[in-house]
């Protein structure tokens, strides 16, 4: 079972071949649904998800989803989409982008969308630091109250 580093190296590690690029397939380079899940760190019914949401489309044999290379590249784009805080619409968008012009490896992003991203990131960072401070400082007055004597907790 892989660690969540040795996932994330996966994820960012570069291609043996170029993206979209073509070779014969075997029946080695086949990964069943539960393996994906396992390699990736997914449930088996988030992959299921984005097959219902058009994103990934494993090869079938009877009721046995087959994950190819291909398959498992894009799964690693909306991986990354996601690691970067994206919709599931938008790493759509740009996951088809990216299939479209297969000289580029990475998701297909515009300068401005990188800094849109990140001026969003930087928001939902603030609101979580805001979010955690309420949380810490309800949960001192919660210790403050637990070691407070019963006279000095009916006062208060």
């Amino acid at each position: 079972m892989l660690t969540e580093d040795s996932r994330r190296s996966a994820l960012l590690a570069p291609k043996s071949r170029p993206f979209g690029v073509e070779r014969p397939v075997s029946e080695s380079d086949f990964m069943s649904i539960g393996d994906v899940s396992r390699l990736y760190g997914l449930s088996l019914r988030a992959l299921r998800f984005y097959e219902e949401r058009g994103l990934l489309q494993p090869l079938r044999r009877g009721v046995t989803r087959l994950y190819d290379a291909n398959t498992r590249a894009r799964l690693e784009l909306i991986l990354k989409g996601k690691q970067l805080g994206f919709t599931l619409t938008e790493i759509r968008r740009m996951v088809q982008e990216t299939e479209d012009n297969s000289a580029s490896p990475g998701l297909a992003l515009a300068p401005g969308q990188v800094l849109d991203q990140i001026a969003l990131l930087e928001r939902q960072r603030r609101d979580l630091d805001v979010a955690i401070e309420e949380l810490r400082a309800t949960h001192a007055k919660m210790q403050g109250a637990d070691q407070a004597t019963p006279q000095e907790a009916a006062v208060a």
